[in-house]
């Protein structure tokens, strides 16, 4: 219920800002600027644009109640129905990219602290500088050049999956699983490689934010008493650092994986343009460029929900990676 001002107040907010940009959806749906006076009409009565704004937000409020959340436009379909379709694509690169930032952030962070201004230390935080002024449109061109176009080792960046490979029944909207599933392995393994590049400029873009705050949280963590108690009680440094300094380091790191998780969904919107990924972030930008404001104000309010659900999941992981913790 804490959370209910604010789902409001970002549904007003982007009510009144889609409100307020140039352009008038009503000319660029009615085929261009050379459309008669009529037609245009026609359909800003359609898109309810006729009505004055303070009926127009009263109206939205209802249908959002109700659980409608308009018709796009451009695709002729309710936003609820874009959303669902596109939003396991969106989920499964964001899943997959973090898994292996996460992977990656974890050891190196581990070891920069293990090892503070040694090379390693030198060289992870290197590679977390490149990976946050480095934009991901530019580091997914590079990839698609190095391991496409020169290596060709990469599939084309074309979709989720191969154009010649046949798309496994919808259960999930996840290929991988759906695929899985169906037992179709070729079309799991033609899903897997159109996932790998993406996946990877996501990885590296968050990789930073990760390491950092690991590599920060064990430097903290191993300087406490408990740890040199454990040292001294002759306990191997592995169950030491494993056990013990990482569990109470973890706290900081779930926190940031929180946030990294919430704004990949939204930022990874250059990384579907550069793969034609076909996920919410890059059906969001289209309906903005063709001011439809339907999906634009649907994807607003998803990103906020789930926003919302990640920091309830984030205090539920805070009870299990700390037992002191307390949630209620």
């Amino acid at each position: 219920m804490a959370s209910a001002p604010a789902l409001f107040g970002v549904v007003v907010f982007t009510f009144l800002l889609m409100r307020v940009l140039p352009g008038d959806p009503a000319v660029f749906f009615a085929s261009g600027p050379n459309a008669g006076e009529a037609e245009i009409q026609a359909i800003r009565v359609q898109m309810g644009l006729d009505k004055p704004i303070p009926e127009q937000l009263v109206r939205y409020l209802w249908d959002i109640g109700h659980g409608r959340l308009g018709r796009s436009m451009g695709t002729g379909q309710p936003v609820t129905v874009d959303l669902a379709n596109r939003l396991p694509a969106s989920l499964e690169l964001t899943f997959t990219a973090l898994l292996l930032a996460l992977c990656c952030a974890l050891p190196l962070g581990i070891g920069a602290a293990l090892a503070p201004n040694s090379l390693l230390d030198h060289g992870v935080r290197l590679l977390c500088t490149l990976g946050v002024c480095v934009p991901t449109f530019v580091s997914g061109l590079l990839f698609i050049y190095a391991f496409y176009y020169l290596a060709g080792v990469a599939p084309d960046p074309t979709g989720r999956i191969d154009i010649f490979a046949s798309q496994p029944p919808t259960l999930t909207g996840f290929l991988l699983v759906d695929a899985a599933l169906a037992g179709d392995w070729e079309a799991w393994h033609s899903a897997a490689s159109q996932l790998v590049l993406p996946a990877c400029t996501m990885a590296l873009f968050v990789l930073a934010p990760l390491a950092r705050m690991t590599r920060a949280s064990m430097l903290a963590v191993l300087t406490s008493d408990f740890v040199r108690t454990g040292d001294a009680l002759g306990l191997s440094r592995r169950r030491v650092v494993l056990v013990y300094a990482l569990r109470n380091a973890l706290l900081p790191v779930i926190t940031i994986m929180g946030i990294v998780f919430s704004t990949m969904l939204g930022a990874n919107v250059l990384v579907e343009k550069v793969f034609s990924w076909p996920g919410v972030a890059s059906y969001a930008l289209d309906a903005l460029l063709a001011s439809d404001y339907a999906p634009v104000q649907g994807f607003v309010l998803l990103m906020a929900l789930i926003f919302v659900a990640v920091n309830l999941l984030v205090d539920l992981l805070y009870g299990l990676a700390d037992p002191r913790v307390s949630v209620a």
